[in-house]
């Protein structure tokens, strides 16, 4: 292990979690790895090959994104955005599509999902090499297994909160050869491709690049860097699980693409001392790579 990986590594375990991370410049140049092929839960970080799948419809004209469209009590799961409203919403595509990166909205993305289909994200993947990166279904199929597995018929947040803490870990959503799951590489590599036009077509990949940098969290990769640096990224959350994955700007040009996944030690609903080492972690990495240069 490299000394940054070591301190990186550090800075996990002393907020409680185990960590994975790959981080690399766009373009090509140095990397910075610890666990970068592991497999990890994706949560909603697989909302980035959506993303992608729903810019290059968009792109082909195959996909109006000035069409409006319903979100009906069929995705109303609870949680923010549409998937917390308690009548159905009506919204162009791109303000689906804006509200599932931005904000993680689950409802808008399961809508957009089943739009495109399956098939379409799954090309996304196989067009970019992404074969350790696995997509089961979209955030129903998630949610709907934790409900399964709890053997109840409450919302997963319910389920959850009146379940054995024993269950919540045999989950499959948290396991990573059971579930939605990636390795910190492969997604670096997806947004690296993002980033220089090779996910899909020039107006795709700009599409996807503007709406990841209106992301409204600034609690994990961001807490890492100052404000006259540009983030642009997805988080992912689950039980235990505390994601990010995005790209750094510096006010250099330089840009950065980091995926950092972690698995906490506790299944508590807040984890600061988590989120807070995934923009550490990240900022010892990009120091590293600036550094190399």
């Amino acid at each position: 292990m490299s000394s940054v990986a070591a301190r990186i590594s550090a800075v996990f375990r002393s907020a409680g979690a185990q960590g994975f991370l790959h981080a690399r410049e766009v373009g090509d140049g140095p990397e910075i790895c610890l666990g970068a092929d592991d497999p990890v839960v994706l949560a909603s970080v697989f909302k980035v090959p959506v993303a992608v799948a729903y810019a290059r419809e968009v792109a082909a004209g195959r996909l109006d994104e000035n069409e409006r469209t319903t979100v009906t009590s069929r995705y109303r799961v609870g949680g923010i955005g549409t998937a917390g409203c308690a009548d159905d919403v009506t919204m162009t595509w791109r303000d689906l599509a804006l509200f599932m990166m931005t904000m993680s909205d689950n409802a808008a993305t399961d809508v957009i999902f089943h739009r495109v289909g399956q098939a379409a994200v799954d090309q996304v993947l196989a067009d970019l090499a992404l074969h350790r990166t696995r997509l089961i279904g979209c955030c129903e199929d998630l949610t709907g297994s934790i409900t399964t597995e709890l053997g109840g018929d409450e919302s997963p947040d319910a389920a959850l909160d009146s379940a054995d803490p024993a269950k919540v870990w045999q989950l499959a959503v948290l396991d990573p050869t059971r579930t939605t799951a990636s390795t910190p590489r492969d997604i670096t590599t997806l947004l690296d491709a993002i980033w220089t036009d090779v996910a899909g077509p020039p107006e795709a990949c700009e599409l996807v690049r503007d709406i990841m940098s209106r992301q409204i969290w600034p609690h994990r990769l961001g807490s890492g860097f100052e404000s006259d640096v540009e983030i642009a990224a997805k988080t992912g959350s689950l039980p235990a699980i505390r994601n990010e994955a995005g790209v750094v700007t510096y006010p250099d040009g330089r840009r950065y693409a980091v995926a950092v996944f972690t698995r906490a030690d506790s299944l508590a609903g807040r984890q600061p001392k988590v989120d807070a080492a995934i923009g550490r972690a990240a900022r010892l990495a990009v120091d590293e790579l600036r550094a190399r240069r």
